[in-house]
């Protein structure tokens, strides 16, 4: 398959004059996107194509650095920066050598200060305007547009991103797959991090969550770009269709990054146009608005532009009505918005005053407008549950310590109940709550019961034949607590007949949602693991059944 890859490639630059650009993505660092790349040049080499080495990095992979033998390397240029001698790309040097193909390795590298352009992909596009070929290496979570899908799946900031447009750009791209769990093992092994970082990375970026969620993320992103590129060779239709993308900002829009990222990706799925929309109101005059905003709204309209979408102002006052006159001008099918929350005053409301949203939803006609929640996190605790947490868990460890499993502290410290004889839901809940109150003296057990129960009438939480877990968030709760009952016979629920020989009971802080939903979510893993149920049921003391607990909720596995 590779070879193929290597032979479409080659056809490719025989028949252009024109660079051509070729991307190996990846999920994650390791996956062998950099190996893949220089099996390419070998073969491309013995092809008689010229092609050098412009920048690769091996991070001392032995198998890696075996594959530079044979191929031209284009030495680096040294940069003195503050004091400090670094070493980057050398521009000049590649274009000066003018080869037919040259490698470029990890596309959304920062360039140090002073390099000839800021941002490597910068330096790609310069090689491809003079005409040479490139061959490059692109994890997924550096793509522009998928920042806060990224940050809201792993917990990270990515700070080095690539336009979308580069993916655009692209003439092929390679999806570079590993399962997660052989990519451990190769991190394990050292085959991707020197020594001394492998567990630290195992604990951290490398969980098995987050790789899967990455991994899925690069499938679908490259199913979209193949999409894309595909329809792109139809006939255009956007004249005649109105699907064109906007998205409607101003100077107190809230996360505008976020709704430009969005828009971004709405576009490129529907294959239009977006337009980005600043409505400029005599309030927002620059003698009216401070240098802040100024410089909000000039960075925030730089990011549209190199999202791809084209940036228009337009002034009036009535801002409902500028948005729609452009809509129908431009033929826009989807208006996107920010809500940022803001409520008009009740004697407003009885004017029969409405917000911009409410008037733009009632104005339009044919128009799907889309609205996004852009209120700030600190308003809005439970809006980004996974990120927040972690960033709870990191200011509670000492520094120097992992972070990794902190979430997974009151699995790890639960209470365990063991039934010898017929025990019914109710009074196994009522048990176990009462473990609970012995771990956490605070919590108050008869309105924990009947929040319990509560939950129960929304609906039943005894999943298959063998799992339980009934579950409640509580007021003036600072942590969560569980408590396991195991009974091997089973636990009976009256109302809908079901048993259960594992109970879960979870409670967690009404204000720590993402608490709630990381250990239902690791419970529910647990629950689908046969051999670990058979385990469980097999054990017999309170201390196994510790034990299997907290080995199965370990980082290696």
């Amino acid at each position: 398959m590779e070879s193929n890859r290597a032979d479409s490639f080659l056809r490719l630059i025989q028949q252009s004059q024109q660079g051509k650009l070729k991307i190996y993505v990846g999920y994650c660092a390791g996956v062998g996107k950099t190996w893949q790349m220089l099996q390419e040049a070998r073969r491309l080499k013995d092809n008689g194509i010229d092609v050098v080495v412009g920048l690769v990095e091996t991070h001392q992979r032995k198998e890696t650095e075996a594959l530079l033998s044979g191929l031209e390397i284009i030495a680096r240029k040294s940069i003195l920066y503050r004091g400090i001698e670094i070493t980057e790309m050398d521009m000049d040097a590649i274009l000066q050598r003018n080869p037919s193909v040259v490698l470029v390795d990890e596309l959304a590298h920062t360039n140090v200060p002073g390099s000839r352009n800021s941002k490597r992909y910068e330096d790609v596009e310069e090689i491809l305007a003079a005409g040479i070929h490139v061959i490059s290496t692109l994890n997924i979570q550096h793509i522009e547009s998928l920042y806060e899908t990224v940050e809201h799946a792993t917990g990270v900031k990515v700070k080095e991103r690539v336009p979308d447009r580069m993916l655009a750009l692209a003439d092929q791209l390679v999806n570079v797959d590993i399962t997660a769990d052989d990519l451990r093992q190769r991190l394990s092994e050292g085959k991707v991090y020197l020594p001394g970082r492998t567990e630290a990375a195992l604990s951290n970026f490398f969980r098995p969550e987050n790789l899967e969620q990455l991994r899925e993320l690069t499938l679908r992103e490259l199913a979209a770009q193949l999409d894309s590129k595909r329809r792109n060779q139809l006939p255009d239709e956007s004249a005649s269709n109105p699907d064109q993308v906007m998205v409607c900002l101003s100077s107190k829009t809230r996360n505008c990054e976020t709704i430009l990222r969005y828009a971004s990706r709405i576009a490129g799925r529907l294959n239009r146009n977006w337009y980005a929309v600043y409505v400029q109101t005599l309030s927002d005059s620059p003698t009216n608005i401070d240098a802040k905003v100024q410089r909000m709204l000039s960075n925030t309209l730089a990011l549209a532009q190199q999202l791809g979408a084209t940036v228009f102002t337009y002034k009036g006052d009535d801002v409902v009505k500028t948005i729609l006159q452009f809509a129908r001008e431009y033929r826009v099918g989807h208006i996107i918005i920010g809500n940022s929350g803001r409520k008009l005053p009740f004697w407003q409301r009885i004017q029969g005053h409405q917000t911009i949203i409410e008037r733009l939803i009632s104005q339009c006609r044919g128009i799907s407008v889309i609205v996004l929640d852009t209120r700030e996190e600190v308003a809005l605790p439970a809006q980004n549950p996974l990120t927040e947490y972690l960033s709870v868990i990191r200011e509670a460890i000492p520094t120097g310590k992992q972070p990794c499993n902190a979430w997974q502290e009151p699995i790890r410290n639960a209470r365990v109940v063991l039934w010898e004889s017929v025990v019914e839901k109710e009074d196994a809940i009522l048990q176990l709550l009462h473990e609970c109150c012995i771990i956490d003296p605070d919590i108050d057990e008869t309105s924990a019961f009947n929040s319990l129960l509560a939950r129960e009438k929304q609906g039943g939480t005894f999943i298959g034949e063998e799992i339980a877990i009934p579950h409640a968030r509580l007021d003036h709760l600072k942590k969560p607590v569980m408590v396991i009952g195991v009974h091997k016979i089973g636990i009976y629920d009256k109302e809908s007949s079901n048993t259960a020989r594992i109970m879960f009971l979870i409670l967690s802080p009404f204000f720590d949602p993402n608490s709630h939903i990381r250990l239902l979510g690791a419970i529910s893993k647990m629950a689908s693991d046969s051999q670990w149920r058979s385990l469980m049921l097999r054990a017999r003391s309170k201390k196994e059944i510790l034990r299997i607990i907290r080995n199965w909720s370990t980082p290696s596995r």
